[in-house]
């Protein structure tokens, strides 16, 4: 495994996750009351043995830089290490990534790759518990020049992702990148398997298909390599979801707060790190909790919560409700609020179906449910977004507001 590297792509703008990445890179997006999206690829390299990690970014990259600088810290007698690489400009090319494959191209010199290496190019926006030495034991086993991760998907999710055909080898026969119209000769066993933005290369292998101007791999790479190469599909039966959108960071989120969630972070197996707190614990004066994650350093004053995540250091206030909804929490604790507006959620307010970002203030009495039903619109310091209503980070909602 120390010949193994782990690139985890974060460079996109993520324009389907606005306003969540208006002010941070998409792997930043905070998930689960606690953790990061980025955490997720990171700790399944760790849990696998890798000790190389990789991760390229391009805009809104501070505070993702914030995040991996303060949580993975090794001591000099630890091997592993996680990298950020930024776009950046040079004598050979002055523009920013044009594409997942051109990221990994234009940092390939602070690789450092050995003839003999393998790299493992993950994506930064799923959710996922896998032990990776099983997709590079695939790629030794069958002698493959790479090998793509890949799930199962129903026939109405084809459109939205890239899909494969294998032979009964796993050998990939065809690939077909967010196809419009599928036959059952695009099954394997009755089942479409989707890419997982998941590839294992052989270093040679990686640096020969990037030796030309493809810019992505799903659109450009793969389905120009598979003809020539041999390719691979490796089949996940896992709990795995693209957190690409509003309603699907939604509703991946409000599913970790089941009684049997699909994906749990209390799972002693696979572990998923993060940035370690000193926070007090959390506070909980007479209220009403229903199926929810709650998260340290927060206080929740006689208020009903259901089905929801309260974030760390979040507040709140006496008379709220909360049903449906994902609250971030806050970076910071503040000493007085001198009047104005307090950071989290403000007395007497009820919000249902929404998410609150980091750090907003929520004023006295708001009332969130889009009732009208909109499915996308851009308010005064809110916007609704597949029906869902989002507060941005830092924004401030006034008393009495109804959205």
């Amino acid at each position: 495994m120390a010949q193994v590297i782990s690139i985890i792509l974060g460079g996109g703008q993520g324009k389907r996750l606005f306003p969540l990445t208006r002010d941070r890179a998409k792997p930043a997006v905070p998930i689960g009351g606690k953790y990061r999206l980025v955490d997720i690829p990171i700790s399944n390299s760790l849990n696998s043995g890798i000790k190389n990690i990789f991760v390229l970014t391009q805009f809104n990259s501070a505070s993702l830089h914030r995040h991996l600088l303060s949580t993975y810290r090794f001591d000099h007698f630890h091997e592993a290490r996680v990298e950020l690489l930024a776009a950046e400009q040079t004598l050979s090319t002055m523009d920013w990534f044009q594409g997942t494959a051109d990221a990994v191209r234009k940092h390939l010199p602070h690789y450092h790759l050995e003839k003999d290496d393998e790299v493992l190019i993950l994506s930064g926006d799923h959710l996922y518990r896998m032990d990776l030495t099983r997709i590079l034991d695939l790629m030794r086993t069958k002698r493959a020049d790479f090998v793509v991760a890949t799930v199962p998907v129903t026939k109405k999710e084809v459109s939205e992702f890239g899909i494969m055909q294998i032979n009964s080898e796993h050998r990939i026969t065809a690939f077909k990148e967010k196809p419009k119209v599928v036959t059952r000769s695009d099954c394997f066993k009755g089942k479409y398997l989707a890419s997982m933005g998941i590839y294992a290369f052989r270093a040679s292998v990686l640096k020969e298909v990037l030796s030309g101007n493809e810019s992505d791999f799903g659109r450009e790479v793969i389905p120009k390599s598979i003809s020539r190469l041999r390719a691979y599909a490796y089949v996940f039966d896992g709990y795995w979801r693209d957190i690409g959108t509003i309603r699907s960071f939604y509703e991946t989120s409000l599913e970790l707060t089941l009684p049997e969630p699909p994906f749990s972070f209390a799972s002693l197996e696979g572990k998923i790190y993060t940035h370690p707190r000193f926070l007090h614990p959390l506070h909980i004066l007479d209220s009403q909790i229903h199926n929810s994650l709650l998260s340290e350093g927060s206080r929740i004053e006689k208020s009903k919560i259901h089905h929801s995540i309260v974030g760390l250091r979040s507040v709140i206030q006496e008379g709220a409700t909360l049903k449906n909804t994902i609250v971030m929490g806050a970076d910071y604790y503040e000493r007085s609020s001198a009047g104005n507006i307090s950071l989290g959620v403000g007395r007497d307010c009820r919000i249902e179906n929404a998410i609150l970002d980091k750090n907003v203030r929520i004023g006295a009495g708001v009332k969130i449910a889009n009732k009208r039903g909109a499915k996308d619109f851009d308010g005064d310091n809110f916007y609704i977004r597949d029906g869902i209503v989002v507060v941005p980070k830092n924004a401030v909602i006034k008393p009495g507001t109804v959205v």
